[in-house]
């Protein structure tokens, strides 16, 4: 894992290898119709699993956008890891989900 600096004297977690292929393997099994592979997502960042680094507003996002199509235990995943999450990493996590089901494609997979 890596931190690479940003504007605004926050990081950037840049993942492994590893982690790029899960999410680039999950991404097209959600674009093949799998609603699971964004909860698979989910679970990974919020265990920090499969080289991805935990990553609880990650994680959120997954399970938030996963519940939106129906999966019933990514919200109460969702719902779970809010409880160890500040308002504040909630708000960009929500910001996040809305960010990336308003890309292009996403909404009619």
């Amino acid at each position: 894992m890596q931190f690479k600096a940003i504007e605004g004297g926050c990081a950037e977690v840049v993942q492994g290898g590893e982690a790029d292929a899960l999410i680039a393997e999950c991404l097209a099994a959600f674009t093949g119709g799998s609603v699971d592979a964004l909860y698979d997502l989910g679970v990974a960042f919020s265990t920090g699993s499969h080289g991805v680094v935990c990553d609880m507003v990650e994680a959120h996002k997954w399970f938030n956008i996963a519940a939106s199509r129906g999966h019933d235990e990514a919200a109460w995943c969702r719902a779970d890891i809010s409880d160890e999450m500040t308002a504040r990493e909630i708000a960009e996590a929500q910001r996040r989900a809305r960010e990336w089901l308003g890309m292009d494609g996403r909404r009619a997979a």
